[in-house]
This record gives C-alpha cells, structure tokens and sequence, in this order.
C-alpha cells in the first residue's frame, strides 16, 4: 500500500469510506464538500488505484491537532493500514511542528502502541465545541481521549542523540 497525500480524485472514494463508518457510528460523518475543502489535511493509503485507508489532521491551533477519521475498508484490516496511515499522520504533525496530537477513540489499544497516553475529553474544549455538540451520543459518549506529545518525544530524541 502506498501513503500519499489525497488529491481531488479521491473524494468520492474517502467520503464512501467515512460513510461506511459513520452509519455504523463509528466516526462523525464527512460529507464530500468538507472533504473537499479541506483536502490538504487528508492522507490516503492506496494500492492498485484503490483507496484502502484515509485519515486526517484537523487543526485547532498551531500546537493542537486532532488525528481524525482514520477508517480502513472492509476486508483490509488487520494488514497495518491503519498503522501505516497513523504513522504518516503523526510524521505530517512533526514537518508542520505541531506539538500536540489527540484523538478520540473506542480503540486506545491502538493508539498507545503509536505513542498516544490516555487523557481526559476536557483537556481539549476545542473538540467538545466543535464536534461533540452535534453529535448524536455525545451524552452517552464511550470514546476516550488519547494524546501524543510530539515536543516531548522530539525533545527526548534530541536529548538521547546529544549524549551519545
């Protein structure tokens, strides 16, 4: 599978594969025109002409981010491709020097093994105005907050060069 950034052609394949997720509540849903507008924060992962896996960064601030509808197709899970988009996701936030990445997630398993700790959904005011107001379960919300902290892992991998 090969990681890109996703160009116009993509749309109509990303916004299916959001729906897909989204009818079953999975993720908020994404119509084709927000897709659309905001392209430059969404990467692809395709193989064969086929868009497999999509994600996004959804910028609050220029230190806060947000890794959000990470979904890959049916029939291509367990492969890594979610990995492999989260991992480009996460390089993206460094190149752009975003030192704070979060997520909300059913699956924290997932996260923690990319770096990502456990956090509290108010931590970040910026997502619970923004998303969690129109969404349908946001008072029965079962999602936990996750948070990666790129400065401190940059720092450390600074600190650990600088001394050997």
């Amino acid at each position: 599978m090969r990681i890109r950034p996703a160009n116009p052609n993509d749309v109509p394949a990303i916004a299916a594969l959001i729906s897909d997720y989204a009818q079953r509540a999975e993720v908020l849903p994404r119509s084709a025109e927000e897709i659309r507008e905001t392209l430059p924060n969404w990467i692809v992962g395709e193989q064969a002409g086929q868009v497999l896996a999509c994600g996004s960064l959804l910028h609050y601030t220029p230190r806060l981010a947000e890794v959000r509808s990470l979904v890959v197709r049916n029939g291509s899970k367990r492969q890594g491709r979610g990995s492999a988009i989260v991992t480009a996701l996460i390089a993206e936030a460094r190149r752009q020097e975003i030192p704070t990445l979060f997520a909300l997630t059913r699956v924290v398993p997932f996260f923690q093994k990319h770096g990502f700790a456990v956090s509290e959904r108010e931590a970040f005011p910026e997502k619970i105005w923004r998303d969690c107001q129109l969404c349908a379960i946001r008072d029965n919300c079962d999602e936990t907050a996750v948070v990666l902290h790129l400065a401190d892992i940059n720092h450390s991998a600074s600190s650990e060069r600088s001394e050997s």
